[in-house]
């Protein structure tokens, strides 16, 4: 398992040392002499004594107490810091200002060394050393580490507990699922979801849990994005496959509701997983898949940048997850800011021995060693450890060299100057640690360039494979067996690792590897004595490494297989009419002994897409960024995105890509201040005002006759398509013929002439009743008031449902359904066009075998067994039955089909019946199971939560069928593709099966009126859920009308009759004075009066 970090030689020579030590010479020279421990000259360590000192002829230690000491030999200078060389005064100004950049280097090298964690632990020695370790010096002689001891020293706290996940108690919610009675009809159904099917570990992985799946009786369905050869490998597996067209919400037109649960198997489908939290999806249970860790490696950089906004749009995507899974105990601390409770680890994978495997494949282990610089007759030990960094790592480094240095003698060339014997120690750990390790190695004796250090990286195969001996020098014990113990294995390599407990598990010493006890030294050095001979691989540990090949392929496969198994079975909640799987640990082993490598075949010639992608455009985490900076124009975030390679988006690339926006900015508004100070064109008041409607019919502000509904009032039949959530958007139709119908006011699609049911019929405000009647709430909303919402003399209901499953009606069918509506070609009928014969619930089973026709059995199996019993206790409770009464209403078996997902038409008159009928049938329901459900949570139609919070809904989706039967009314099925229509349960056929008497129109309207007259007189103060369903109406309402109408009418008349009286009897005042008209104006001229009658 590579950790994503850069590769470092780590070569540290003695005039390196010389500089990191050089400094106050006459003081520490003092304080040597005195015996005093050295500080300040003794980077990078703290303390060391000035007798244990190193004698070059010998290389071993001069000191007498018989212990290593690590200390670092100071540099003395000849002239001593007080001496003055002849021409020192006389320096010049260049070598003043080189020496000053000297220091300056020196000073921000030391600075950078004392902030890592690493070296920080040589500094303060008695901080970070363990118990009873009063010193670095290691003891020569019978050297043993107890871990046990000292667990915060050596990471033994460094552990991933899913505390939160297992806290929700997830594995105890199946048992009353499980130990309840049920009647299956169908297997538990699971939806697999990946990015594509091109040949990859990852498929590998999914391919193999779905193999022992369909061993537990899981019915399995896979869906991809895009297409590849591993097509026919699924298919030939009896999996069905289909192609997503995009993870967009939009885009998606799959009814996840069919299925029990969803597996999705990769980080890409993140927009397929946000579609998820929206209704009516929100309740599919889910398990993520993440293999990628690039999204993980980022999440410091967006904290550190504050993108926010980033970060809770991942976190929100994460939480919808019930399950995300990850494959390595790495990873879920990568991701740590993320976890809402919901992360797990199933450790193990192919990806390990596909990426070995692919590297020899394509690769050559003779370029590997030319690239790390070994020659051939080198003998290369590689020291791996834990992924993690913790305080005692160095020590154990300190005591896998001390249990190579016997080696030494054996591998010295002939000028005794150098070694063939190589190092390479992998860490974690920055690259400075290797200044430590350098140190160490000089000090206990090995030659100069014979260890190296290298930081872990995606270089590693390079590392492994140039290997011949591989030793894992961690002693902490670790949740999983190690990845890279596992991939040197697939590289053929053998190895030597410390009989830790998840290593004994899976490791057979002496077969599959060398093991020795944690922390004894003198057992490693014989371990790896075992795998050298005469300074070559023994054929001991060559047999070894087979072995551990050959292991390494399949070492876990089947404690992965069974978790995933585990997983499901206490997550997934199965519905009445699923049987139960077989628990997990039935699944036969022939199964899960191995990976399906067999039917992968060719695995590595084609490209294989490694499992860390290199970071490109195509990738969601740089989409999601991309999608975030142009909403909110983050120009500053300067993260260091990975194109692949070395290459990285420096801060020029930013701020020209700033520029650019800010350039593209200034043109826009240049434009559109150039197009305001144009003249623009007058239009006509009609195109005034189709703008305006226009604008705000896209604000939903006008919900007035548009096209649609004037097309709608022209035509016999309208079929409106109850739906909650934007989830089922996709479903929906357009044409003029259908017309939505939102069972929530929020949710709704905008701009669309869809009914808002909550307004129609409050009760659908009240989320629990929203819940349990489901498309009986759009029946009733529909029904309240009809006359002002639907004027057409045929209705019909189509569930979004419908589409999902494939039965919608096509183009064809529509037109023969209105042309049969049209004519009245079979009169008063209902027809529908979803059978229960061909429904995915009923008979998908390969397990059992039960009878598609029986109509009571199929509403049994989906309702725990109950069915039958609550139907009859409704039945009774409407009709005021005696106690004692137990018949149902007869569902003969004669070879034709019924209706379900509530897709049918019929009359409106017919409708208005069915409603009548079904709010009483509903009522009844809800009176004898709103206190055991509402109260308590408990649904007797229900064996599972989901199930139980649409309690009373499969039970109403075939209350139209006993409705329609014993009405009399003629059932016509119509081929939804063909629109072929074929009649069920003939007329003549029905007669001595008929209860006609309790569903006629007499008896019904009887009963409606009785209700609506106890409400209208008692105004019962109780709970009562039938006067919510709809209209309270019966004929003391109607004569009380007509009597305030009438009373109305008499008022208005008095009133009327009274303001004449008045008008008449008012009094009328007298004039003041009589007008006089004036005389008329004399002639100026001859003092004559001109009169109307004289002539001029």
């Amino acid at each position: 398992m590579g950790m994503p970090m850069g590769r470092s030689n780590g070569h540290l020579d003695q005039s390196t040392l010389k500089i990191a030590v050089e400094g106050n010479d006459e003081l520490d020279t003092r304080r040597s002499d005195a015996g005093y421990p050295i500080r300040g000259n003794g980077y990078p360590f703290k303390r060391a004594f000035h007798s244990n000192e190193i004698d070059p002829e010998t290389n071993k230690t001069n000191g007498g107490n018989g212990e290593l000491g690590l200390k670092v030999r100071p540099h003395l200078n000849k002239a001593g810091r007080g001496e003055k060389t002849e021409g020192s005064g006389r320096k010049s100004r260049g070598t003043w200002i080189y020496s000053i950049l000297v220091c300056f280097a020196i000073a921000c090298f030391l600075v950078e060394a004392l902030m890592q964690d690493t070296i920080m632990m040589f500094l303060r020695t008695p901080d970070f050393a363990p118990p009873g370790y009063t010193g670095i010096s290691l003891p020569t002689k019978n050297l043993q580490l107890n871990i046990r001891e000292n667990p915060d020293y050596f990471g033994e706290n460094i552990k991933f507990v899913p505390s939160k996940f297992l806290g929700r108690r997830i594995w105890d919610s199946n048992i009353s699922v499980r130990h309840g009675e049920r009647h299956p009809i169908r297997d538990p159904q699971l939806a697999l979801v990946c990015s594509d099917l091109s040949r990859s570990p990852q498929l590998l992985l999914l391919f193999s849990v779905a193999t022992g799946l369909q061993g537990l009786g899981y019915d399995l369905e896979l869906y991809s994005r895009e297409d590849g050869p591993m097509r026919t490998v699924w298919e030939k597996l009896g999996i069905s496959v289909h192609m997503l067209r995009s993870y967009s919400k939009q885009e998606l037109t799959v009814d996840w509701l069919n299925f029990d649960g969803m597996v999705v198997n990769t980080l890409e489908a993140k927009s397929l997983v946000t579609s998820l939290i929206q209704e009516p999806f929100k309740a599919v249970p889910l398990i993520w898949v993440i293999h990628e860790n690039e999204l993980g490696l980022r999440l410091r950089d967006y904290a550190l940048s504050q993108l926010t906004d980033i970060l809770n749009d991942w976190k929100e995507t994460f939480h919808r997850a019930d399950v995300v899974i990850f494959h390595d105990y790495t990873m879920p601390m990568i991701y740590s800011s993320l976890d809402t409770g919901n992360f797990f680890v199933i450790p193990g994978s192919p990806i390990e021995t596909w990426e070995a495997e692919h590297f020899m494949a394509t690769q050559k282990i003779e370029d590997s060693r030319i690239h790390l610089g070994f020659d051939s007759k080198d003998f290369v030990i590689v020291v791996v450890g834990s992924p993690f960094v913790y305080k005692g790592m160095w020590l154990e480094h300190a005591l896998v060299m001390q249990a190579i240095l016997p080696l030494m003698t054996e591998f010295k060339v002939e000028n005794g100057k150098a070694t063939r014997l190589k190092l390479v120690i992998m860490s974690s750990n920055s690259s400075t640690y290797d200044m430590a390790l350098q140190a160490i190695a000089l000090r206990l004796g090995f030659p100069s360039g014979s260890v190296q250090h290298v930081v872990v990286n995606r270089d590693v195969n390079i590392i492994l494979s140039a290997a011949d001996l591989v030793l894992y020098g961690s002693f902490r014990e670790e949740q999983e067996f190690p990845a890279i113990l596992l991939r040197a294995m697939s590289f053929e390599k053998p190895i030597i690792a410390p009989n830790l407990t998840m290593v004994k598990k899976y490791i057979e010493d002496g077969k599959h590897g060398l093991l020795f006890p944690a922390g004894n030294v003198n057992m490693l050095t014989k371990a790896v004595l075992l795998a050298i001979l005469n300074g070559r691989v023994s054929p001991l540990a060559n047999e070894i490494g087979l072995a551990g090949r050959l292991h390494a392929k399949n070492v876990m496969a089947r404690d992965v297989i069974v978790g995933y198994a585990a997983i499901l079975e206490n997550v997934l909640q199965f519905p009445s009419e699923s049987a139960l799987p077989h628990s997990a640990s039935d699944i036969p082993e022939t199964v899960t002994r191995e990976w399906q490598w067999q039917l992968f075949t060719d695995p590595f010639e084609s490209k294989l897409e490694s499992p860390h992608q290199s970071f490109s455009k195509k990738n969601v985490v740089f989409q999601v960024e991309e999608l975030w900076k142009s909403r909110r124009h983050m120009a500053e975030f300067v993260p260091k995105i990975s194109k692949g390679g070395d290459e990285t988006i420096s801060l020029h690339d930013w701020a020209e890509e700033k520029t650019n926006e800010m350039d593209e900015a200034i043109e826009r508004r240049e434009a559109d201040e150039l197009e305001e100070r144009n003249d623009q064109p007058q239009g006509t008041w009609e195109d005034v005002y189709r703008n305006v409607k226009r604008v705000e019919r896209t604000r939903g502000e006008l919900h007035e006759r548009d096209d649609g509904e004037m097309e709608r009032t022209g035509q016999p039949l309208s079929i409106y398509e109850p739906y909650y959530g934007p989830g089922a958007w996709p479903f929906l139709h357009h044409a003029a013929l259908y017309r939505g119908i939102g069972l929530a006011t929020r949710g709704r699609r905008a701009g669309a002439d869809d009914v808002d049911g909550p307004g129609r019929l409050p009760l659908l405000g009240d989320s629990y009743y929203r819940d349990v009647l489901c498309e009986y709430g759009a029946y009733f909303a529909i029904a309240n008031k009809v006359d002002r919402i639907h004027k057409n003399s045929w209705i019909g209901f189509q569930t979004w449902r419908a589409g999902g499953r494939k039965v919608s009606l096509s183009t064809v069918a529509e037109k023969e359904l209105i042309d049969a509506v049209s004519t009245g070609k079979h009169g008063n009928a209902v027809y529908f066009w979803a059978r229960m014969d061909k429904d995915v619930r009923h008979g998908s089973s390969k397990r059992i075998a039960i009878q598609q026709e029986d109509f009571w059995s199929f509403c049994d199996a989906t309702n725990a067994g109950n069915c039958r019993v609550v139907f009859s206790d409704a039945f009774r409770r409407m009709y005021n039955l005696p106690a004692s009464w137990k018949a149902l209403p007869p569902m003969p078996v004669d070879g034709d089909s019924w209706s379900v997902l509530h897709s049918w038409a019929m009359p409106t008159s017919s409708f208005l019946e069915l409603v009548m009928f079904a709010r009483m049938f509903v009522d009844s329901l809800d009176a004898q199971h709103y206190e055991e459900h509402h109260d308590n949570g408990t649904c007797c139609l229900s064996l599972s939560k989901m199930e139980g919070q649409h309690c009373y809904c499969r039970v109403l989706e075939l209350l139209v069928n006993v409705w329609a039967y014993h009405s009399a009314r003629r059932m016509i099925y119509v081929n939804p593709v063909t629109g072929v229509m074929q009649e069920q349960h003939m007329l003549e056929h029905r007669r001595g099966h008929m209860w006609a008497k309790w569903f006629g129109f007499s008896l019904l309207k009887a009963m409606d009126e009785d209700l609506a007259e106890e409400v209208d007189y008692e105004h019962p103060a109780n709970r009562w859920l039938w006067p919510s369903t709809g209209e309270i109406f019966w004929q003391g309402i109607y004569e009380r009308e007509q009597n305030h109408h009438h009373r109305q009418k008499i008022l208005k008349k008095r009133r009327s009759r009274e303001k004449l009286e008045r008008m008449r009897g008012r009094h009328r005042q007298k004039s003041l004075g009589k007008f006089v008209k004036p005389s008329p104006p004399k002639d100026a001229d001859n003092g004559s009066v001109k009169t109307e009658d004289s002539e001029p």
